[in-house]
C-alpha cells in the first residue's frame, strides 16, 4: 500500500505506521488523517497483527494540525477537517488491537492527543510534550478532554491545558502521562519489545479485555460492567485457543 503523508510497515505480527511530513515535523493535514484511517482499517483487518506502533519520520512524532494549510480554511473546511480527525482519534480509541504511541521528539496539540488515543504510551526521555491551543486560540480535540483527565488527574490536566507549557518524557513518566521514558536510541526497541509481548498472547482475550476497560471508564454502571466481565470471560474460555493455552501453561510450570 502507498500513501502520501505515511509510512506503513508490518512484520513479525506487528503493525508500525510512522507519520511522514518530516519538513513540517510531521504536522497534520487532511491528507494524513485519510492515509492514516486507510492503514487502521488494514491492521483491522489482517488477522496476523497483533499490536500496532505510532511514531513519526524524523524530529518530531507530530506538531500538531498544519496552521499555514488551517490559516485559509473556511469554517465550512475547518470542520470537514475536524470531522476527519475526530473520526481517526475514535477509531484508535476503540481499536479492538493493541495501540503503542512511541513518542519522538516533539508531540504538540493533535499529535499529542494521537498518542493519549493510545493504550500505551512509551516516549523519549528528551521528547517534548504539550498542548499549546490555548497560546494560539484554539481548543483540545481527539477526546483529550477526558483521556487526559483520566491518566493524570483534573488538577495536573487542566495545569498543562491552561498553561499550555511543554514536558519532557522524563516528567510524562514522573505524573503518569506515559507509561514509560527511553534514550531516545531505544525507543522504537522498547515499542517493538513491548509490542511483541502483547502480540505473543491471546488476541481474542486482549479485544475483551480492552472493551470492558473502556466500559470500566465511566460508559456504563459498574453493575453492568461487572456482568460483561462474566460474559468476556465466558466467551473467552469457550474458544479453541483456550485449550491450547492452557497447554503452553502447563508446560512452562514443568
Amino acid at each position: 500500500m502507498n500513501f502520501e503523508c505515511i509510512i506503513y510497515e508490518k512484520s513479525d505480527n506487528i503493525a508500525v505506521i510512522k507519520l511522514n511530513r518530516p519538513r513540517v515535523m510531521n504536522a497534520m493535514n487532511k491528507q494524513l488523517w485519510l492515509d492514516f484511517q486507510a492503514a487502521l482499517e488494514d491492521v483491522k483487518n489482517d488477522p496476523g497483527i497483533g499490536a500496532l506502533i505510532i511514531t513519526g519520520e524524523g524530529r518530531a512524532f507530530s506538531t500538531g494540525a498544519d496552521l499555514k494549510e488551517s490559516k485559509n480554511r473556511s469554517l465550512e473546511d475547518y470542520r470537514d477537517y475536524l470531522v476527519e480527525l475526530q473520526e481517526a482519534s475514535r477509531k484508535i480509541i476503540r481499536f479492538e488491537k493493541p495501540t503503542i504511541a512511541a513518542i519522538n521528539g516533539y508531540a504538540l496539540g493533535s499529535g499529542y492527543e494521537l498518542a493519549l488515543a493510545c493504550d500505551i504510551r512509551i516516549a523519549a526521555e528528551d521528547a517534548q510534550i504539550g498542548s499549546p491551543e490555548a497560546r494560539v486560540t484554539s481548543s483540545v480535540t481527539g477526546g483529550a478532554m477526558r483521556l487526559i483527565q483520566n491518566l493524570i488527574g483534573p488538577g495536573k490536566a487542566k495545569e498543562l491545558l491552561f498553561t499550555a507549557e511543554n514536558i519532557n518524557g522524563k516528567e510524562a513518566e514522573k505524573i503518569g502521562l506515559v507509561n514509560r521514558a527511553v534514550p531516545a536510541d531505544r525507543l522504537m526497541d522498547e515499542a517493538r519489545d513491548m509490542a511483541r509481548k502483547i502480540a505473543e498472547n491471546s488476541a481474542f482475550s486482549i479485544k475483551m479485555i480492552k472493551k470492558g476497560l473502556h466500559m470500566a471508564q465511566g460508559e456504563v454502571s459498574l453493575e453492568a460492567l461487572m456482568d460483561y466481565e462474566v460474559e468476556a470471560c465466558l466467551a473467552c474460555v469457550s474458544t479453541k485457543e483456550r485449550q491450547a493455552s492452557l497447554k503452553t501453561f502447563e508446560e512452562r510450570k514443568k
